[in-house]
C-alpha cells in the first residue's frame, strides 16, 4: 500500500523488498487485494502478535478482513478487538505510531459502515504523520466516510485532490479512490464522471489482478460494474461477483448485530444494485437505460427484491440497502 509501483509490476516491487516482516505483509496484502484471502489470512496469522505495533496492526487489518471473506467471523472480531484495544492503550505511543494506530482504527470502522472509536483523534491530526502511500488511503477513507455522510460532493473533491497530488502513483490506494468517486458521481446522478472512474480503476487494477476493491465495492457503486464491466470482461465480472458473495456475507454478519442496521442478505447482485439505484431516487427508465435492459425488466427486478425482502413500496427499499 505504502509502495510506488507502475501498474503490472506489483510482484516485482516486493521481491524488491528486504526480507522480512515488511516484505511478508506486503505480499499478504497483495494477495489480499487480488482476491486471494486464504493465502493474505495464513500470511497475516504469524505476526498478529508481533511487538513491533505497526506490523502488528497491519496483519490485523489484513487478517480481519481475510476471515470476513472466508467466513471466520469470530476470528475478524478478535482481529477487530485487538486494533481498537491497540488505539486505547495507545496514548503513550511516538507520533508517528500514534497516526498509524489511528488510521488502522478509521478505516477498520469506516469500511465496516461501524461506529468510530471513542478514541479517535480528529483526522487532521494524524493524516500530516502518515507516509504518503498510506495518508492516500487514509484520504479514501475519509472520502468514503463523507459519501457515507452523504456528503458527496466534498467526498468526491477529496479524491480528486487526492489524486491530483500524487496518490495516482500509489496504485492500491489509487484503486479505492477511484471506486469511492464512483460511489460519489453515481449518487450525484453523475454517470459520465463516474463511469470514467470506474475505467480509470481498472485500467489500474488489472495488470495486476487488482480486483478485490471492486467486489467489495459492488452494492454501492451503482450498478457501474454490470454496465461497464460485464460487456466487455464477463470472465472478470464472475471473479468479482464471487468475492461480493464472499465479502459481503461477511460484512454483514458484523456490520447487521453491531448497527442494527438489517441489510438485505438473500437478493443477487443484479437484485441488490437495481434495487440500491431504486432507493437512491432513480427512475425505472434511468436505471434501465443505465444498464442497457429494457424498463420491464427493471420492474421485475425491482419487484423481486421488494418480494423477497416483504416491502410494499420502493421507499422502504432504502432500510435494507447499504449506506
Amino acid at each position: 500500500m505504502n509502495t510506488p509501483f507502475r501498474p503490472g509490476h506489483c510482484m516485482e516491487a516486493i521481491e524488491g523488498m528486504k526480507a522480512g516482516p515488511t516484505r511478508d505483509i506486503a505480499l499478504a496484502e497483495y494477495h489480499y487485494f487480488s482476491g486471494q484471502a486464504e493465502k493474505a489470512l495464513e500470511e497475516t496469522q504469524v505476526y498478529l502478535t508481533a511487538k513491533d505495533a505497526g506490523v502488528r496492526l497491519s496483519a490485523c487489518w489484513i487478517f480481519a478482513y481475510s476471515c470476513l471473506t472466508m467466513g471466520r467471523i469470530d476470528h475478524a472480531r478478535r482481529a477487530l478487538h485487538e486494533i481498537r484495544s491497540t488505539l486505547t492503550a495507545g496514548g503513550g505511543a511516538a507520533a508517528p505510531g500514534r497516526a498509524i494506530e489511528a488510521f488502522v482504527a478509521f478505516a477498520a470502522a469506516v469500511l465496516l459502515h461501524l461506529p468510530l472509536p471513542e478514541e479517535m483523534p480528529p483526522t487532521d491530526e494524524f493524516l500530516p504523520l502518515l507516509p504518503p502511500g498510506v495518508r492516500a488511503f487514509a484520504l479514501y477513507v475519509e472520502a468514503h466516510y463523507l459519501y457515507l455522510k452523504q456528503e458527496y460532493a466534498i467526498s468526491a473533491g477529496i479524491v480528486e485532490a487526492a489524486l491530483a497530488m500524487g496518490a495516482a502513483g500509489y496504485p492500491i490506494s489509487a484503486i479505492y479512490l477511484h471506486l469511492v468517486a464512483v460511489m460519489d458521481y453515481m449518487s450525484l446522478k453523475k454517470t459520465e464522471r463516474a463511469q470514467a472512474h470506474l475505467l480509470a480503476a481498472w485500467d489500474v487494477a488489472r495488470p495486476d489482478d487488482l480486483i478485490e476493491g471492486f467486489g467489495e465495492h459492488h452494492g454501492l457503486l451503482g450498478a457501474m460494474l454490470e454496465a461497464a464491466i460485464k460487456p466487455k470482461w464477463p470472465e472478470d465480472f464472475k471473479r468479482i461477483i464471487d468475492i461480493t458473495y464472499r465479502f459481503s456475507s461477511g460484512w454483514r454478519r458484523v456490520h447487521n448485530p453491531v448497527t442494527g442496521h438489517d441489510v438485505a442478505d438473500d437478493l443477487t447482485t443484479t437484485e441488490f444494485a437495481i434495487a440500491m439505484l431504486a432507493a437512491r431516487g432513480c427512475t425505472t427508465q434511468e436505471i434501465a437505460e443505465h444498464l442497457n435492459i429494457s424498463a420491464n425488466t427493471v420492474k421485475t427486478h425491482i419487484a423481486e427484491a421488494m418480494r423477497k425482502l416483504d416491502i410494499k413500496t420502493r421507499k422502504d427499499l432504502k432500510q435494507y440497502m447499504l449506506r
